[in-house]
């Protein structure tokens, strides 16, 4: 699934993958066995370096013993390649439950910039009067690396640390030193190199991982359903709240505006975040007016609150809901 060029990544890849062992001599020790996994799972995700603390997540589920103590152990084929599938299913839950959002550059939209000469010289021109500080109507050669890095990948230029080449196309055109350009001298420089750069990008694609989109697809609040230590937990709190009103509001509504306000903390997207989270608290809620769910007890009151939960964890996990951390 994705949402404005951004693509989620949940595991859905990952658990069509039957993956199998290389042909090896003999044994092959935990350290070579997690190599063979994360090419095999990077290959999956177009290609993706999976984030450390993913990985290590995964790993504890399917060893007991320290990470170290299993990249020095030894393991025979079958006891190997129980390890790869087990492992690579480990990163697909760990994905399912928290899903990495990413954006993937393959240079259409670089191309796009540079095949109407309007918007290339609307972009140019923007980048100019950014980079210009001084406000001299010249900038160094040098200042394009810092204009691409002002691009960044919302206009499809990766980060340097996951797309070296990018120096050497500087290189290639000679975007160094301290030369001076004007703002035309700057545009006429800037296009080869995005040319070149989106040609690149269209024969090896760089996918980065966007830190500040988190992805609410109800699994979270699958858990809180399924523990009913956690379930409880949340039932009483909700209880204290309400009983706490005293200004005759219906059940429901005041259910509502307790999960307005502490959803968050069992895995509901923040009430604030923005238009498809109200849109779904209104489809949710509605669909239970339209019940006429009773509440007169406590336990009624508790079925009530399960039944609005699952409602949620359906409709977050037909559509998910991407919030803004930075918000």
């Amino acid at each position: 699934m994705s949402e404005t060029g951004l693509t989620v990544l949940d595991g859905t890849h990952l658990r069509s993958l039957n993956p199998s062992l290389p042909e090896l001599d003999g044994a092959v020790t935990g350290s070579q066995l997690l190599e063979i996994a994360d090419s095999k799972a990077s290959t999956s995700l177009f290609g993706l370096s999976l984030p450390q603390k993913l990985k290590a997540s995964a790993l504890s589920r399917v060893i007991a013993d320290g990470d170290v103590t299993f990249r020095k152990e030894e393991l025979d084929r079958d006891k190997a390649s129980k390890f790869l599938s087990d492992y690579i299913s480990a990163i697909a839950d760990e994905m399912k439950d928290d899903p990495l959002v990413v954006t993937i550059l393959d240079g259409n939209t670089l191309k796009m910039f540079l095949e109407d000469e309007d918007d290339y010289a609307m972009l140019a021109e923007n980048l100019f009067t950014d980079m210009d500080i001084e406000d001299k109507g010249k900038i160094c050669k040098s200042e394009i690396r810092n204009a691409l890095v002002h691009m960044g990948f919302e206009m499809g230029i990766p980060p340097f640390s996951e797309f070296p080449l990018l120096i050497d196309i500087l290189k290639k055109h000679g975007a160094e030193g301290d030369e001076e350009l004007g703002q035309a001298q700057f545009a006429e420089l800037l296009q080869p190199i995005l040319q070149e750069t989106a040609d690149a990008l269209s024969k090896k694609h760089v996918v980065v991982v966007i830190h500040n989109v988190k992805v609410v697809n109800g699994s979270e609040l699958r858990k809180v359903l399924a523990d009913e230590k956690q379930f409880n937990d949340v039932t009483e709190r909700v209880l204290l709240e309400t009983e706490s009103k005293k200004d005759g509001l219906h059940k429901t509504k005041l259910i509502r505006s307790f999960l307005e306000k502490h959803g968050k903390d069992f895995g509901l997207p923040p009430s604030e975040s923005n238009d498809a989270v109200l849109l779904l608290y209104d489809a949710v809620f509605s669909e239970i007016e339209n019940e006429k769910s009773v509440a007169q007890t406590d336990n009624e009151f508790r079925e009530l609150l399960k039944n609005i939960l699952e409602k949620f964890a359906e409709q977050l996990e037909a559509s998910p809901v991407f919030c803004d951390l930075d918000n």
